[in-house]
């Protein structure tokens, strides 16, 4: 006996669309707006014009492969995108292609409380929760749209799912960064970081991910009474290492130390046998030590106070006594300098 026939019997046969679905097919007519593509069945496919590269180049007779991105548009055909296949098919070789221990950066689209979820091509993608970072995160959502570089703890090529950790990946780039931090550092170096937190004692500085301390004795040759006088929080300087136990893992620092000392500033200020007015601030058994006006200090020797042998300095000047004096000599890498009384007693 022969079946009846009827349009229910004849739909059964022809294939069914569904949205994320891709076909191979040909293009059958172009428009101004885009192409009708035959994709087999009893609906042809439409795909808009900006979804090619160079949408002149496109010619009836072109055989490509498309994915289906709407069932039914106005116009009753099926929409489909020959961009988006050729990125899945890409996506799903770049997956295919991952063993464990791979590593690899995907974009984050959804969220629970399990982890973090994405597909890559055809593979669901999945990161525990646990697995989301090497620090603590209270809103998994803060993930969603982001991209994260992963490495695959677990594949299924039969099943499509990747099971990674960014955790891991991170902890492997914090030991390696350790490690060569390590091998690099050395006393006297300078560094560059970034103030990470700010204590009354000094301040936690950030060098190439490790923490270091720059004590606030440290900051200026000027007594500091608060460290945010000198650093902010977040701002990135150059210190100079000045203190380094490799044993247990501590590095200290200065910034002081990158800047000039106000006392070798005002020697290199003065000029070797100008004549300036300063004041007598100390005695010593063999001179004085007396206070010009830019505030550098030196030593007036008694034998460039007087040709008298036999005086004492006590004899010739006191403390708080105003005194013209000339610049005999100065060293400016150690900040010193040596004056002579203008007029000798």
């Amino acid at each position: 006996m022969s079946e009846d026939f009827n349009l229910e019997t004849i739909d059964k046969t022809f294939t069914s669309y569904k949205k994320g679905q891709i076909f191979d097919g040909v293009v059958v007519l172009k428009r101004n707006d885009g192409v009708i593509f035959n994709i087999g069945g009893k609906n042809d496919a439409f795909i808009p014009a900006d979804d090619f590269d160079d949408f002149s180049l496109v010619k009836i007779g072109d055989r490509f492969s498309v994915v289906i991105t709407k069932q039914k548009n106005d116009e009753g055909l099926i929409e489909a995108s020959m961009r988006l296949a050729r990125d899945i098919k890409i996506a799903n070789q770049n997956a295919q292609s991952l063993r464990l221990g791979s590593k690899f950066t995907f974009v984050v689209t959804s969220v629970n409380n399990g982890g973090l979820h994405s597909k890559m091509g055809d593979y669901s993608v999945f990161v525990p929760a646990s697995e989301a970072s090497l620090k603590f995160v209270k809103d998994l959502k803060s993930f969603v749209n982001k991209q994260l570089e992963v490495v695959v703890t677990e594949i299924d090529h039969e099943n499509k799912t990747i099971i990674a950790s960014a955790k891991l990946l991170q902890e492997q780039i914090k030991v390696a960064l350790e490690n060569n931090f390590w091998n690099s550092i050395f006393i006297n170096k300078i560094v560059k970081g970034k103030v990470k937190k700010i204590m009354p004692y000094g301040a936690f500085i950030e060098v190439d991910g490790i923490d270091c301390f720059v004590h606030i004795s440290n900051l200026s040759y000027d007594k500091v009474k608060d460290v945010h006088d000198v650093l902010k929080e977040g701002e990135e300087r150059q210190f100079k290492v000045v203190e380094l136990d490799r044993e247990n893992k501590k590095v200290e620092l200065s910034y002081k130390a990158l800047l000039e000392d106000p006392k070798i500033s005002r020697v290199k200020e003065l000029e070797v046998g100008k004549v300036y007015k300063g004041k007598v601030v100390k005695l010593l058994r063999f001179g004085a030590i007396v206070k010009v006006e830019n505030g550098a200090t030196g030593l007036l020797h008694i034998q460039n106070c007087t040709e008298n042998r036999q005086k004492n300095i006590y004899e010739l000047v006191k403390v708080d006594d105003e005194v013209n004096v000339v610049v005999l000599s100065k060293d400016e890498d150690e900040g010193k300098v040596s004056f002579k009384l203008e007029k000798m007693m």
